[in-house]
């Protein structure tokens, strides 16, 4: 698609949201490195912290961080709501002109929000991270994004970047647009790109994580595929249909094959061995109850969305927000 691109200023204000959950020992890195990039930035910053219900001291080292730097805001949350969760609830809070989402562990380096802000002067809305490398990551874990990222493009939407994460700079317009899909099954690089606007990639070599676990292991990959799959796109009940059709043609297959069988067995009078029945019924049990199992487990899945969404619970739960600056709730 091609995009009428405006020159614009800097933004005056930007918002910068790190999501954290039991990052302890990433925090005073973090922290560190972010009192020596800030400064070289041409925009004012307010730097975002949700505590997403950690379990360790991260609320600690976030509130001794607010309490010495008044950029600093912290939106703790009453509970772990999950990643997603968490980068919305700092959307919600953040007030700049242009909003860079970046997680805690620095794999995403800092860096690389300079030349995010030059591409939203050139007009962009979205300047989102393309990965050309992952360093310090097994060849599993490589495998793995390789085929989720792949297989989101063809489940989620057409425009969905390959190789690219949460790591992104938003602008305010883009942003207000987001804030507005409050569903509760997020996949926001889905929503990034279902919403439209000028987007275009900025491309880093992936660091590896300076410290603590990665918060994505295979079970959460997993998890984030469905959602997005289910929330995003009807091909699972598409597949439950064309599943439901081949499995009633091998059906059919199989019957006729036991007619061949018994037609050779009584009505030819030839010498084989026929057990009545049995293979034949055993074969269409599997296959038919197997298909409806599948059928209803993905058709479950949609209706248990429904149910979620006509509750109309909040996102989320705010325990505080703590910022040197008095803030509005």
């Amino acid at each position: 698609m091609k995009y009428y691109l405006e020159k614009r200023n800097f933004p005056k204000l930007l918002s910068i949201i790190i999501p954290c959950y039991n990052e302890e020992s990433v925090l005073p890195i973090l922290r560190e490195r972010l009192d020596s990039f800030l400064p070289k930035l041409p925009s004012k910053v307010e730097l975002i912290l949700v505590n997403d219900g950690s379990s360790d001291h991260t609320i600690f080292e976030l509130v001794d961080w607010a309490n010495k730097d008044s950029r600093v805001k912290i939106v703790s949350l009453s509970r772990n709501f999950g990643h997603q969760i968490a980068v919305t609830a700092g959307m919600d809070y953040a007030k700049g002109d242009a909003v860079v989402i970046m997680d805690a562990d620095l794999q995403d380096p800092p860096e690389v929000i300079l030349e995010m802000l030059n591409r939203f002067q050139d007009g962009y809305d979205v300047v989102y991270g393309q990965r050309l490398t992952r360093s310090g990551e097994s060849w599993f874990k490589k495998i793995t994004a390789w085929i989720f990222y792949r297989l989101m493009k063809v489940l989620v939407h057409k425009d969905l970047p390959l190789d690219s994460g949460d790591f992104r700079l938003i602008s305010r317009r883009c942003l207000d647009a987001l804030n507005g899909l409050r569903e509760n099954h997020r996949f926001l690089r889905g929503m990034n790109a279902w919403i439209g606007f000028p987007q275009i990639p900025v491309y880093y070599k992936r660091d590896p994580r300076v410290a603590g676990e990665t918060k994505y292991p295979l079970q959460k990959m997993l998890k984030l595929a469905m959602n997005a799959a289910v929330s995003f796109s009807p091909l699972p009940l598409r597949f439950s249909l064309g599943l439901g059709i081949f499995v009633a043609f091998i059906g059919f297959a199989v019957g006729m094959y036991a007619l061949y069988r018994a037609f050779q067995h009584f009505i030819l009078h030839m010498p084989i061995v026929y057990n009545p029945g049995w293979a034949t019924i055993v074969t269409l049990i599997c296959l038919i109850g197997g298909s409806i199992l599948i059928s209803i487990g993905i058709l479950g899945e949609y209706v248990a969305r429904i149910f979620e969404e006509s509750k109309g619970r909040p996102l989320y739960v705010v325990e505080f927000v703590k910022s040197q600056q008095k803030q509005k709730r």
